[in-house]
C-alpha cells in the first residue's frame, strides 16, 4: 500500500509509452506494461514494476490491473498508448487487418478501462488519457486503418469522460503529429509549421499534465501535439 499515487501505462518499453513512464515516475508509483522484453530494463530504470503484456490480449490486462492494486492498493491514472496498426491502401486492406486495428486500437482501450472503472469509481477519482493520433481528426489515406479506429477511440472517450465524470473521473485523448521515434522525412517535415517533428518527451509532458490534479477540470478532450500541422479547427 501506498500514500503516493500510482499509475499505469501500457506500451511503455520505448518511444511515447516510454517517455509518458518517466514523465510519470517522479511523482507516480509506476505499473508498466509492453510485450518487449525491454519493459524490465525500463522498470529497473524507472523503479516500476513490470508486466510483460499484449494490450489485445484481456486476460493480460486483468493481470496488469490485479499486479497494480495488489502491489500498492490503489490505481489513480491510466495512459493506453498502442502500437501500429497495419497500413495498406483502403481497399487492399484485408478484414484480418481490420479486425487486428480494431484489437489493438479501440478494444484494448475499453477492456483495460473497464477493469480499472471501478476502481476509479470506488475512490471517486482517476484519470485516464489515450494516445491516439492527428489521424483521428484528419484521416490520412496513407493509415486507413489508424485513421478509421483512433477516430472512434476518440468518441468513446469522450462518451465515457461524460458517463463517468460525476464519480470524479477524467478521460482525455492525445493526437500527437509526428514524432522523432523515426528518421525525419524533409518533405513532411515541410508541412509542419513548427518545421521539426516531435519529441517523444514532449508527449510525455503533455500526458502527465492531463493525470495531474492541474488539469483537474480538463476531460473529454482530443487534444493535438502536432506543431500545427492539422488545419482543422
Amino acid at each position: 500500500m501506498t500514500d503516493r499515487k500510482v499509475a499505469i501505462v501500457t506500451a511503455a518499453s520505448a518511444g511515447i509509452g516510454k517517455a509518458i513512464a518517466q514523465e510519470l515516475a517522479a511523482d507516480h508509483e509506476l505499473v508498466v506494461m509492453s510485450r518487449s522484453e525491454a519493459i524490465s530494463d525500463v522498470a529497473r530504470e524507472l523503479g516500476a514494476c513490470a508486466v510483460r503484456g499484449d494490450v489485445r490480449s484481456k486476460d493480460d490486462l486483468e493481470r496488469l490491473v490485479t499486479t497494480a492494486l495488489d502491489r500498492y492498493g490503489r490505481i489513480d491514472a491510466v495512459a493506453i498508448n498502442t502500437g501500429h496498426p497495419p497500413k495498406g491502401k483502403l481497399l487492399d486492406l484485408t478484414d484480418d487487418d481490420w479486425r487486428t486495428g480494431y484489437d489493438l486500437v479501440l478494444s484494448s482501450v475499453m477492456s483495460l478501462v473497464k477493469l480499472v472503472t471501478p476502481v476509479f469509481v470506488r475512490q471517486g477519482a482517476g484519470s485516464v488519457v489515450a494516445v491516439a493520433s492527428y489521424a483521428a481528426r484528419t484521416p490520412e489515406p496513407t493509415m486507413p486503418v489508424s485513421s478509421v479506429f483512433r477516430s472512434a477511440l476518440q468518441a468513446w472517450i469522450k462518451l465515457y469522460a461524460t458517463e463517468y465524470g460525476p464519480s470524479g473521473v477524467r478521460a482525455n485523448t492525445i493526437l500527437p503529429g509526428y514524432i522523432a521515434t523515426h528518421p525525419q522525412d524533409p518533405a513532411r517535415v515541410a508541412t509542419i509549421p513548427a518545421r521539426r517533428y516531435g519529441h517523444p518527451a514532449e508527449i510525455g509532458r503533455l500526458a502527465a499534465f492531463l493525470l495531474s490534479d492541474g488539469a483537474g477540470f480538463v476531460s473529454g478532450q482530443a487534444i493535438l501535439a502536432d506543431g500545427g500541422m492539422v488545419t482543422a479547427i
